[in-house]
Order: C-alpha cells, then sequence, then structure tokens
C-alpha cells in the first residue's frame, strides 16, 4: 500500500506504517457504537454541592495549595477563529459593492449579519474598527458595510480571521479591552496560584499564531502581576504532527495530493491528550479558551473551580488509601476491608463491574479493585443542557464489560436504536465545561495518560480536497474517548460557569456585555 517515499513521508511526521495502517483499518471497519445505560443525572452520577459543601471543599483546597500543591492551568487554544465569523464571510462573498450590502440586509436573507451591525457599538473590536477605517458611516451616513468587514476579518485591519479565538477583544473594561488569554491570566491569578504566589498556564497553540500569544501575554504580565500580587511562569506547546491522521477516498485507499503525496488532518481536539500528558503536576485545570466572562462574574467560575478540585483531593486521599491496603498480601486484608472498598467504587466512584465479584476468589478481587482504583482523576463540572448541540454525561458499557460514568458525544450513539436514543434525549446536562485533574498515582508517580484512552471512539467525517471528496478521521475527543479509562465525577455547576463564543454574534449576550 505504502511505496518508499510514503513510508520515509509517515517516518517524518513522527508516525508509524503499523499506526496508519490501523486507522485505514477503522475506515474500512468504522467505529463502534458507545451503549449506553441511562443518562447520569442528579443524584444517579451528578453530585449536586448542597448546602455548606462546595465552603468545605473550597477549605479543603487551600489547605492543599497551603501544604505545597502547584495547579497548572491548561487551556486549549488551537486554531484559528474564522469559524466565529462565518456569516459575515459569506455576506462578503455576495457583496460588490455597499449598495448591495444594503439590498441584500433589506432583504432578509442575512439575519445574523444585519444583527451584527445593528449591534455594531457594543462590540469590544468596535473603537478598533472604528479608529482603523477614520468612522465607520459613509458621506450619506450609511455604515461601510464592506469596509467594516474587510477591516475586521483581513490583514488591511485587525485580521481576526486569521488570528486565533484566544487574541480576539472580547470584553470592556474602563481601562481597554481584554482578550480571551487575558481572561484566562486573571482567572489564574485568582485560583490557580500556589502558596507563593506563583501561576503555571499553558496554552496549546498553532504554530502560525505562537508569537502573536508571546506577544500578547508578555505585555499582559507585566501588568495583572502587580495587580494581583503573583508570578506568571507561561509555557506553550503546538499539536504534534504524529496525532494527525490520514484522510482516504471513497474506496478508503490513502487520499494522495496533486504532487502524490500523502495527505493527513488534524486529528482533532483528541489529540491534544499527547500535550496534556506532557504535562507533570499535582493537579491540572482544563478549560476551554472562548469559555470567558469579564470580572463582574468571575466570582463563582472561581468558587466552583476550587470546590471542583476539593472535591478532587477528598477523594483522592481515599483512592490513596484503599490501594495502600490492596498491596498487602490477600492474607493480610480483611473481608470487611473488602467489601468497604467494593461499596466505595461501586456507590461513590461510580464503577459497576461486569458480573458480581463477591463470588471470585480475593487475591482475583484485589486485583480488579487495584486497576479499577490506581488511574487518573477527573472532576468534571456539568451545566444543565439548555438545547446546545453536543454529547453528555451517561452511564455506559466499556470494552472490559464494567459500567462507569463517561462523556459521550452524539455520533457515539447509535440513534436508530430506539432505546439508545431514548437514553440520550432524557440526558439532562452538557458535555463538561471543566475539567479538574489528578495526573499523579499514589506513589506520586505521573500516570501515563496514553495508556487510558480507547482508540475504538474516534469519529469519521466526510471533507473535501482540491475539489475531490475525502474520508477524515478524528482521534477519540479529549473530554470523551480519550480520557474514557479515567476515574470519572460529574459534579453540577452553575450555568454561569459556561459562556462558551462560537459565533461572533454571542459576545453581544448579557454575559459579555459590561453592566
Amino acid at each position: 500500500m505504502f511505496t518508499a517515499s510514503d513510508i520515509d513521508q509517515i517516518s517524518q511526521r513522527g508516525s508509524s506504517v503499523a499506526e496508519i495502517e490501523k486507522q485505514i483499518s477503522h475506515f474500512k471497519k468504522g467505529f463502534p457504537f458507545m451503549q449506553l445505560v441511562k443518562p447520569a443525572v442528579k443524584a444517579d452520577g451528578i453530585t449536586v454541592l448542597k448546602g455548606t459543601m462546595a465552603d468545605e471543599l473550597i477549605e479543603k483546597f487551600n489547605e492543599q495549595i497551603e501544604a505545597g500543591i502547584a495547579p497548572v492551568k491548561f487551556v486549549p487554544a488551537s486554531g484559528a477563529a474564522s469559524r466565529m465569523f462565518q456569516s459575515l464571510f459569506a455576506f462578503a462573498e455576495n457583496c460588490v459593492d455597499n449598495d448591495q450590502a444594503v439590498q441584500l440586509l433589506a432583504d432578509g436573507s442575512h439575519k445574523n449579519v444585519a444583527h451584527f451591525f445593528e449591534r455594531l457599538t457594543d462590540f469590544t473590536f468596535f473603537s478598533e474598527i472604528e479608529k482603523g477605517l477614520n468612522g465607520v458611516k459613509d458621506e450619506n451616513g450609511r455604515l461601510k458595510y464592506v469596509e467594516i468587514i474587510d477591516y475586521l476579518l483581513s490583514p488591511k485591519g485587525l485580521n481576526y480571521g486569521f488570528l486565533p479565538k484566544g487574541l480576539l477583544l472580547f470584553h470592556s473594561y474602563r481601562e481597554g479591552g481584554r482578550t480571551p488569554a487575558e481572561e484566562h491570566m486573571v482567572e489564574g491569578a485568582l485560583y490557580g496560584a500556589d502558596k507563593e504566589g506563583n501561576v503555571q498556564l499553558h496554552f496549546t497553540v498553532s504554530p502560525e499564531h505562537l508569537a502573536y500569544f508571546r506577544n500578547k501575554i508578555a505585555e499582559k504580565a507585566n501588568v495583572f502581576e502587580p495587580l494581583f500580587g503573583v508570578k506568571y511562569h507561561i509555557s506553550f506547546s503546538e499539536q504534534k504532527p504524529s496525532t494527525d491522521t490520514i484522510a482516504v477516498g471513497a474506496d478508503n485507499e490513502p487520499f494522495r495530493t496533486t504532487d502524490g503525496k500523502l495527505f493527513f488532518r488534524p486529528g482533532g481536539h483528541g489529540a491534544l491528550l499527547e500535550n496534556l500528558n506532557d504535562i507533570d503536576a499535582d493537579l491540572i485545570f482544563v478549560k476551554n479558551i472562548d469559555n470567558v466572562v469579564p470580572d463582574r462574574l468571575k466570582e463563582e467560575t472561581v468558587r466552583y473551580k476550587k470546590a471542583l478540585a476539593g472535591l478532587l483531593f477528598t477523594y483522592r486521599e481515599r483512592i490513596f488509601h484503599y490501594l495502600k491496603i490492596l498491596q498487602r498480601p490477600a492474607s493480610a486484608v480483611s473481608d470487611h476491608q473488602i467489601a468497604e472498598i467494593v461499596n466505595f467504587a461501586e456507590d461513590e466512584l461510580c464503577i459497576i463491574p461486569a458480573e458480581s465479584l463477591y463470588y471470585t476468589e480475593k487475591a482475583e478481587l484485589m486485583q480488579y479493585l487495584r486497576g479499577k482504583l490506581d488511574r487518573p482523576i477527573r472532576v468534571c463540572g456539568m451545566v444543565k443542557n439548555e438545547g446546545e448541540p453536543g454529547g453528555g454525561p451517561f452511564w455506559a458499557v466499556n470494552p472490559d464489560g464494567t459500567i462507569s460514568l463517561q462523556v459521550v458525544e452524539s455520533s457515539q450513539i447509535e440513534m436508530q436504536e430506539a432505546r439508545q436514543q431514548a437514553i440520550a434525549q432524557a440526558a439532562t446536562h452538557f458535555n463538561p465545561v471543566d475539567l479538574v485533574c489528578g495526573v499523579r498515582n499514589y506513589k506520586g508517580e505521573k500516570f501515563d495518560l496514553l495508556q487510558y484512552s480507547d482508540p475504538e471512539t474516534g469519529f469519521i467525517s466526510h471533507k473535501s480536497k482540491d475539489g475531490k471528496p475525502l474520508k477524515a478521521q478524528e482521534l477519540p475527543g479529549l473530554w470523551n474517548g480519550a480520557m474514557s479509562d479515567w476515574i470519572t465525577l460529574f459534579v453540577e455547576v452553575p450555568a454561569i460557569t459556561f459562556n462558551p463564543v462560537k459565533t461572533v454574534n454571542d459576545l453581544l449576550r448579557d454575559v459579555h456585555q459590561p453592566e
């Protein structure tokens, strides 16, 4: 299937022929659907922090910080923001001049663009456009529709069609506009500092955007460090070429470019598992670049970040305690202790064995429990689903026959099967908006996170290249398949902690506007 030149190309990308052949086999046989058992809901898979629980967990977090725990805040920030402006790009393609723009907006066919211009002055970047164009209206008092879009998106002006989402002006303050990257720096100061005031932030970025990030962050560190009394330690990484996946044609044979080379595509956000795996820390906060709010609304975000971390520490202590017991010879562990650990795994960690283990040999049962407890831990902040597309939290069957809590994307669900569809539709919560990760074992050693991913949870999509159709493959998503073999805990968090910006008009929502 592969020529000597192909093998050289594969090798230079840091991959292997065996891995590429495995990817091609996935195209041929497809990926299996997840088997859902039931949705994870409040009091049945999703924990609700009632009464003083949140305060107690925050105190636990603070104690761990004082004891020397050093968190890292991990922010996926790769990719251009071009998808935010799809409606503006499409509109501009149909506009020769301003007169045509006026006609198109009048006929009602571009409602999102019309809304954009109606609220133009409410965008933080408006002042930059106004300054750059020396006013936004022509001599007839009409908005310079075509010029405004061109200045906003092209290199002639703000270049927002190229820049990453993390470097766009999102929020307005008295002292000026702030980008998502800056908002994450502020968040880091509010909940990510160690007892010495060191804040470790890690951004995953695209190579073409790295210099832009470095410049912005160096500039703002000088402002935020004295303001919050912290010291930033900021690092960057890029998605590894080895995580790109091969594309194939309709015949499942490798797709080739016009020069005869194999064609590879980015493997989706699941590829960032490699980047996360390179982080060695006591605790890792994970949060998407576009999920930020102005300072006036940060209190709940900070509160629940600390509470989720406190919950992780609480459970981790118990897990480590039980693992130390399970390292003893079977003869040195009582039946009562075994029963206690089994109940903990089932009732609190929501790990249900494939079949009753009470009738197995003690040594075999202890081996099973060690395998289930000695894994990375993630605490996931879940919000109620208000109609957002995507997956959610479920009880699902694992490859080894056990049942556990899983984040499952809609593409992983067999919607043609009536029962699976009914379970999916009964879900009450959305994909995790926050992740707090514990990636060290009870001996203090870092887990190899790549060993806890399920390669059978990828996804196939249909794309095109040079006018020819192709099939692309995404790696197991970072929240779902890439972490499928982690200990997973779901916790309900307030809706205010989830404020993604998927389109430019999302910035007009009240949560992204000044008071």
